[in-house]
């Protein structure tokens, strides 16, 4: 009963359509976290805490990976006769692991095109073709790609750890991984992936200048401009939403409640709603729906995930269905992707079936819908 009073409560504010429309959101492609099985071996033999799904499980997506994923988007087709689309949160870039080993205490990065090639030629068999799928994907209106950072990394947090030879990191240099890496007493409150997460004001010009470079970064890497924006893990200070404005974004990513970490030692509790808010130049974008079909949540993640799609409907609002890469990666165990994308068809099918006239759409494209019509 809580589940179902939370379902519609979150619903009861924002931007309204008499439109059944639904949209993927899915975070964290194009990024490192483990290179490989062997890396995986080599990791767990260094001592580091993988227990993590995402420390574990999680990968470059390969040319399996995308291949099965298309196939199951491809399944399907809305009422305008067009299969479903995932909105891609993708990155401009990941770590030269390379060049960083080389100079011993500086952050290098290489575009996220330059680690599908270099992936290319270390491990053939899974990625070979890769890049070359994600753009026929994204012709095919299977994929969109959208901003979620330059790097899903804290780069003050990484030279720090980089400098003083933290084990933890360094064994993941050595494996060109990024998984079970751990925050830093002397940046408190800040995780390794808080790509934007800060615990003093001094580190706002660096989050600047790395949002701003990953934006123009974005439109080079994937040949788009990203109008859309979730930050990794949801840490952005306010200040941010201006210089991501600047260059291009309308619309930004948020939970439906945050407390927003402002550096001074205070915070500041944020609602949002889906559409244009007061006081802000761009539209706010607050996901509806849950589905992570991987992760041990104690419900059937299909059957929750259409009662939260139908509280939407039911509230004249789109359903927004929040995922991560990891759910659809089979690298390092592909009974881990057949589980995931078994159930995004299942999931699929009976959206399909219940409401006929959906229409898949990728969130820049709804963003789009809610700006004309606010």
């Amino acid at each position: 009963m809580k589940k179902i009073v939370l379902d519609n409560l979150k619903n009861l504010r924002g931007w309204r359509t008499s439109r059944k429309l639904v949209a993927f959101a899915v975070d964290d492609y194009a990024n490192v976290r483990v290179d490989s099985s062997k890396a995986l071996e080599r990791l767990n033999c260094a001592g580091l805490d993988l227990s993590c799904p995402l420390d574990h499980l999680d990968t470059v997506e390969t040319l399996q990976d995308l291949d099965a994923l298309f196939e199951v988007l491809d399944s399907v087709s809305d009422r305008r006769g067009r299969p479903a689309i995932f909105t891609a949160y993708a990155m401009s870039a990941n770590p030269d692991f390379r060049r960083i080993l080389e100079s011993g205490e500086k952050y290098h990065y290489e575009t996220v095109n330059d680690t599908f090639s270099r992936l290319s030629s270390e491990q053939a068999s899974a990625y070979d073709g890769a890049w070359a799928l994600w753009q026929e994907g994204m012709v095919k209106g299977l994929i969109q790609p959208q901003f979620h950072g330059r790097e899903h990394l804290n780069v003050d947090l990484f030279e720090h750890k980089l400098r003083i030879k933290s084990s933890d990191l360094m064994a993941n240099l050595a494996n060109k991984s990024l998984a079970g890496i751990t925050g830093d007493p002397t940046m408190p409150g800040v995780g390794f992936t808080h790509a934007f997460g800060l615990n003093d004001r001094s580190q706002l010009d660096r989050h600047r200048k790395t949002l701003q470079d990953g934006l123009e970064l974005f439109e080079k890497v994937w040949g788009l401009r990203s109008i859309t924006f979730t930050p990794p893990a949801q840490k952005l200070h306010p200040s941010m939403f201006e210089i991501a404005e600047e260059r291009g974004v309308i619309s930004i990513d948020k939970p439906l409640r945050c407390m927003r970490t402002l550096g001074d030692g205070t915070q500041r509790c944020e609602i949002n709603r889906s559409g244009r808010q007061r006081g802000q130049g761009h539209v706010t974008v607050v996901r509806n729906v849950v589905f992570e079909p991987n992760k041990n949540m104690g419900f059937d993640p299909v059957e929750r995930a259409m009662r939260q799609i139908s509280a939407a409907f039911r509230w004249r609002k789109p359903a927004i269905v929040s995922s991560h890469r990891v759910n659809y990666c089979g690298h390092i165990d592909e009974s881990n992707r057949k589980k995931g994308l078994d159930a995004l068809g299942g999931l699929l099918q009976r959206i399909t079936r219940r409401w006929p006239e959906v229409e898949f759409m990728s969130v820049d494209r709804l963003v789009e819908q809610m700006d004309s019509q606010t």
